[in-house]
């Protein structure tokens, strides 16, 4: 595939703003619309390649990274499908080819979105309706041994959820989030996400609380549908620095992952489960191990090495970025930081930039044993950002040192004026949304 014209940004960004006007809200959840929708587009959701649909709260991303590397590491082709996006729209469409695929360029995607576009012909649909919409038309056109779909929200009435016979649901790590859409308990939400699991289709679930754990066994036993549970079905854990996974069929003992957390051994883990049951699938153990050991997700516990931003900070210092922004994404990367803290030791400071409709209590408070220093920033460019005192005042309750500043450029040249006997170890985190402009203004977006 050629690369992306630069010419056709300003049109793709003026069509998303276009088709931001067919709906009073961006999110509004419903399939009603996206039935409509695909009806007259000839129901390309019925001619892709064979669907493996993810949902789960935390870790959908990087279990999808996993599946794409072990799988394009077997030689297959592998159309996928992700959101948010961190820098360009692209980034949510990767095409299968041999030897692994690419984002689509921008003209097709361009071409996609406005044949969408016109066959709606102005009738009510959200943004994330559409794009969807083009996420199919690009993948049944598109030949392919396997399409990794990632839900956007939520599962019963996501749009992603209209694949009637995938060949496997998974179902990454359940937590609190996003409660004004999906509920305000756990067993809520996981009835909201089970709610993809099909009639006699594999379900692949992740370790889960046990009100969630409940929900996923009583609809996986409503739809008939095999149920592969971690910690009953299959097991991964870390000997000696290594993955071992270990189900019925035996025991692979693996590199670690690339991506950087213990958590990433779990992710891996559900990716590795899924692909073991499903049966149109004979994959060697080279193939777990190739990607498992070069599978790639920004912005998850990323380390920047080089970049503009990385020489605004302290001569020195480690600069990580991570989207994590509820409670229980704020737990593994600050369990991360207590691993890296183990090996080498450095102070941390936290930057944080929040969403408005995020608990920014529960989040901080997984950093309170680690630092006394946040400074809290805006997310640029985003209408519903959490301001920079209200999240200042959830750090100080917590008993946090905290300072606010205008960006995250400004916080680093703030921290390169102090004196430290170490140099720090600084922490960017909050929001996916925060992290896309991070890395647009290091000059290392995703590619």
């Amino acid at each position: 595939m050629s690369a992306p014209a630069a010419s056709s940004q300003p049109s793709l960004e003026a069509l998303i703003a276009r088709l931001s006007k067919l709906h009073p809200k961006s999110i509004d959840l419903g399939l009603d619309r996206m039935h409509a929708l695909l009806a007259r587009l000839d129901h390309p959701e019925r001619k892709l390649p064979p669907v493996i649909h993810v949902a789960g709260t935390n870790g959908k991303g990087s279990t999808i990274a996993f599946l794409r590397a072990i799988l394009e590491a077997a030689g297959l082709r592998v159309h996928v499908f992700t959101s948010p996006h961190l820098v360009r729209l692209n980034e949510c469409y990767r095409l299968g080819a041999v030897g692994g695929g690419k984002l689509v360029g921008d003209d097709e995607l361009l071409a996609a979105l406005e044949h969408c576009e016109r066959v709606n012909a102005g009738d009510p649909a959200t943004v994330f309706e559409i794009e969807t919409a083009a996420a199919f038309c690009l993948f049944a056109a598109h030949p392919a041994d396997v399409v990794l779909l990632e839900v956007g929200l939520g599962g019963r009435l996501d749009s992603t959820n209209v694949v009637e016979t995938p060949l496997a649901s998974v179902i990454a790590p359940i937590s609190m989030d996003h409660t004004e859409f999906l509920g305000d308990n756990l067993t809520s939400i996981a009835s909201e996400k089970a709610a993809i699991i099909r009639r006699k289709v594999p379900v692949i679930a992740a370790e889960q609380a046990p009100e969630a754990m409940a929900v996923i066994e009583t609809q996986a036993g409503r739809m008939r549908a095999p149920l592969h549970a971690a910690g009953q079905q299959w097991h991964v854990g870390v000997e000696r620095g290594r993955l071992v996974y270990q189900d019925d069929r035996g025991l692979l003992d693996l590199a670690a992952p690339k991506l950087f957390g213990r958590h990433q051994f779990d992710n891996a883990g559900l990716a590795i489960a899924t692909l073991r049951a499903i049966d149109a699938f004979k994959l060697n153990i080279a193939a777990f191990e190739a990607g498992i050991v070069n599978a790639e997700w920004p912005a998850r516990m990323q380390r920047l090495t080089s970049g503009a931003l990385v020489s605004r900070g302290p001569q020195g210092s480690e600069l990580w970025l991570d989207g994590g922004h509820n409670a229980e994404g704020g737990r593994v990367v600050a369990a991360t930081l207590g691993d890296l803290e183990e090996r080498v030791s450095r102070p941390l400071v936290v930057v944080a930039g929040m969403m408005g409709n995020k608990d920014a209590n529960a989040f901080l408070a997984n950093f309170a044993g680690l630092t006394r220093h946040i400074i809290a920033v805006p997310v640029p460019g985003r209408a519903g950002g959490m301001p920079p005192d209200r999240l200042a005042d959830a750090a100080r309750a917590l008993g946090m040192r905290v300072e606010t500043a205008a960006s995250v450029e400004a916080a680093l040249q703030r921290l390169a004026t102090l004196a430290y006997e170490v140099p720090p170890r600084i922490l960017i985190t909050g929001s996916l949304y925060l992290a896309g402009p991070v890395l647009a203004a290091n000059g290392t977006p995703p590619a």
